[in-house]
């Protein structure tokens, strides 16, 4: 009994050695008696057992760096061919790390997978070419971005879309076909943080847009309410609007701590130590001594912010230069080359100001060859402030093109200018052909300050799209081809400016941008709310001239006088000079905003005077306007050009619904111009300009009076009845010329009654002539 006992108990204890081999599925170790760490385990158990040491924590990793890429939100890229070419400014930390390019995009349940192309270049380099199939939902694609392809600076992109149609064959159904391209989904994706920071100032330039295609300046400043901050602030605003140059920029100002940055936003924290001290720890030792300006990063956050400060506010003026100086390189003497426009729309517009011919290549047009029905292209040029040549002056496009057998007469080449048809030609012969040089003549009605959009279609009809076989629309054969060596002609035009001009103020800043003495600058009040409008509207104002304009805050408009002046507020608290300049109705300083009655807004006595003239003479009325509209349409002949002498301006008196009001007069005396940017409150002020500041509403300032309404973000103009011209250049008998030639096709009334008065005269001298000469009986 004992024996097997014992026998038994040294049979468990030999099977007992495997299970305890099995212990490493604890992944727990023993802890030793001692201090010491595991690495120097010194404990009692052999030192031939083994040790299961836990694995390091690793620091979690970074959150990719995201740089949005779109620079108005989202794309759409419409019709058979289309595209868009800008640049992105990158820092030399974000174009040394890796990074991937991720797009979003849908498209219509129209288009064509099997034929249809969406391609990416980055740097003339293409990075991706995929078929157009994302009909359902938004599709992201994403690719990386070949090493050494991006560069610190300016990198261009190019988004290209060819499309065509599942089953129809005719023009009408290209305008089915579109692909939107999202901005949330859309953007460059760097790993690391180093991507994320800004080391030195020119890498504001980088602050990029955020997923809507905004650009957002936060000021954090401590002593905002006090006036003496006012210009250097203003001045600030301005040199980093045109530093970043992008197309949709605001700013905003508080005095306390910003909230976190996002893509697209940078924190600009400025005031003396001092004041900072609450809301920065790690203010630069410096600071105390002298002026600073310079990136520090956000603990918090980790987000670069821009630091401007020193001891007193003059050493905060000096840091401020030290930011903006190099945006003085295109001051008011100096003649600017081109219109930068590349952070949107890639290359700049050029600036002409006289006769000149481009070729397409020098407008960022490459030779494409087209197989589709609808053919589009453009280029921007720029023209100046002083340009008056809308009445009479014609661009001539000289274009270098062929189209092939196939396309049949019906055909025709359109060109636009800002969005409005300007020329025809049609395509009358078969057999294909050759175009060389073919002169199409572009009316200059439609251009305007600043920058415009000159865009040319090919309307192709084809026999073989009647019959529309299957597979017909996904045709490779080029029924087009638009070569670059076509030029653009532009010719000598007159130059003089004309007041007011709300659109040459959109266009080129004009005339604050050209002069030598600082603006003077009237704000109602001194609030947040009132220095964010007035910045984000100066710094449109700098992006717009190329240089940041200097102003000067004034506490009483008598002090004013006649000089050139902006005047920012709620226009209950405008002066009544201003209203008086601007022919704004005195009673709007009450009525707009308000609704004391409660009413619905319908005003009882202009109702029934609306009904009246409907009763009354509203038939007549009816047949003079229709008769009006028939002669402008068929003979491009308006009732306001048949009358010798302008007509006094009307008592403006804003809507209810009308949430802003750009207006713009001469000062009393003529000899200044005055701007108001006005709304009923500091709020409406602050929303309504950073709307008319975007890229899509701002070249439609225009007239001398434009307002905005917020619920339908609609812009209404009232048209120039009355203006002063005003010399912009030396005088020469060849630009007296051209001045008359556009007055006298605008005023033909005028025009007719010289005419006909210089027959008579010529008849009476001929008369005389004749009863002094020849044979007397």
């Amino acid at each position: 009994m004992t024996r097997t006992v014992l026998l038994a108990l040294i049979l468990l204890a030999s099977h007992s050695l495997p299970v305890r081999a099995q212990a490493p599925f604890d992944m727990t170790p023993e802890r030793p008696a001692s201090d010491a760490p595991i690495d120097g385990w010194t404990g009692d158990e052999p030192a031939s057992r083994p040790v299961v040491e836990t694995p390091a924590a690793q620091p979690p990793e970074a959150e990719a760096f995201k740089r949005y890429l779109l620079p108005n939100g989202n794309l759409d890229l419409n019709g058979e061919t289309a595209g868009l070419v800008w640049s992105v400014y990158l820092t030399p930390q974000q174009a040394a790390t890796g990074a991937k390019f991720n797009l979003g995009y849908q498209n219509s349940i129209f288009v064509a997978p099997e034929v249809s192309r969406l391609s990416v270049e980055i740097n003339d380099t293409k990075i991706a070419d995929e078929a157009v199939r994302s009909a359902d939902t938004v599709s992201d694609l994403s690719f990386t971005v070949p090493r050494d392809l991006l560069k610190p600076g300016s990198n261009l992109i190019r988004l290209h879309a060819d499309q065509r149609h599942r089953t129809d064959c005719t023009i009408e159904s290209t305008y089915q076909l579109w692909s939107n391209v999202d901005a949330e989904t859309t953007f460059l994706s760097f790993s690391g943080s180093e991507a994320r920071g800004f080391r030195s100032l020119d890498d504001i330039r980088a602050i990029g847009v955020d997923d809507d295609g905004l650009t957002r300046f936060n000021f954090v400043v401590p002593a905002l309410d006090q006036p003496s901050t006012t210009i250097p602030l203003m001045r600030l605003a301005q040199g980093l609007a045109v530093l970043a140059g992008m197309p949709n920029q605001s700013f905003s100002f508080d005095t306390r701590s910003a909230a976190e940055a996002k893509p697209g936003e940078l924190a600009v924290l400025v005031g003396t130590p001092a004041e900072l001290q609450p809301l920065l720890a790690s203010l630069p030792a410096t600071a105390s001594a002298g002026p600073v300006a310079g990136f520090v990063e956000d603990p918090a956050t980790g987000s670069p912010v821009l630091v401007v400060s020193g001891p007193t506010w003059q050493a905060i003026g000096a840091a401020i230069e030290s930011i903006v100086a190099p945006t003085d390189v295109n001051g008011p003497a100096v003649r600017r080359d081109v219109i930068t426009t590349q952070r949107w729309r890639s290359p700049d517009a050029p600036f002409l100001f006289s006769d000149t011919r481009l070729r397409f290549s020098q407008l960022g047009f490459k030779t494409e060859e087209f197989s589709g029905r609808r053919f589009r292209t453009d280029f921007t040029v720029g023209v100046p402030a002083d340009f008056y040549a809308n009445a009479y002056g014609e661009a001539v496009i000289l274009l270098d093109a062929a189209y092939s057998a196939t396309v049949v007469p019906g055909s025709h080449i359109d060109v636009y200018v800002n969005g409005n048809i300007a020329s025809t030609v049609p395509i009358a012969s078969y057999g294909g052909g050759i175009l060389r040089h073919l002169p199409i003549n572009v009316t200059m009605r439609h251009f305007r300050p600043g920058v415009n959009t000159i865009a040319i279609e090919a309307m192709l009809e084809s026999e073989d799209d009647k019959l529309c076989a299957p597979g017909a629309t996904g045709s490779e054969t080029p029924r087009f081809a638009l070569f670059d060596s076509s030029e653009f002609h532009m010719p000598d035009f007159a130059r003089i400016a004309q007041l007011p001009n709300l659109a040459a103020s959109a266009g080129t800043g004009f005339p604050y941008g050209r002069s030598l003495d600082p603006t003077r600058l009237y704000l109602d009040r001194i609030d947040a709310d009132t220095l964010s409008a007035t910045a984000t509207f100066l710094g449109r104002l700098a992006v717009g001239t190329g240089h940041p304009i200097p102003v000067e805050t004034v506490a009483s408009p008598t002090s004013i006088g006649s000089r050139s002046a902006i005047f920012i507020g709620a226009l209950s608290q405008m002066p009544d000079t201003v209203l008086t300049q601007m022919n704004i109705d005195e009673t709007s300083r009450t009525t707009w905003g308000s609704d004391p009655d409660g009413q619905d807004g319908v005003n009882t006595e202009a109702a029934l005077d609306a009904w009246r003239e409907k009763l009354s003479g509203g038939t007549f009325a009816g047949w003079i306007a229709a008769f009006e509209d028939w002669v402008k349409e068929n003979f491009d002949i308006s009732l306001s050009s048949l009358r010798f002498a302008s007509v006094s301006e009307k008592s403006f008196a804003p809507s209810r619904e009308t949430t802003l009001l750009v207006a713009q007069g001469a000062s009393p005396d003529g000899s200044g111009t005055w701007s108001l940017v006005a709304a009923p409150t500091g709020r409406d002020l602050r929303d309504g300009v950073q709307a008319v500041s975007a890229q899509d509403t701002w070249g439609q300032l225009a007239g001398h009076i434009t307002t905005y309404e917020r619920g339908t973000k609609t812009i209404a103009t009232v048209p120039i009845n009355d203006f002063d011209f005003v010399e912009t250049q030396p005088a020469s008998l060849s630009n007296y010329r051209l001045i008359a030639a556009n007055w006298l096709s605008t005023n033909i009334l005028t025009y007719a009654v010289l005419l006909a008065g210089l027959g008579v005269m010529l008849g009476l001298a001929t008369a005389m002539l004749l009863n002094n000469l020849g044979r007397r009986e």
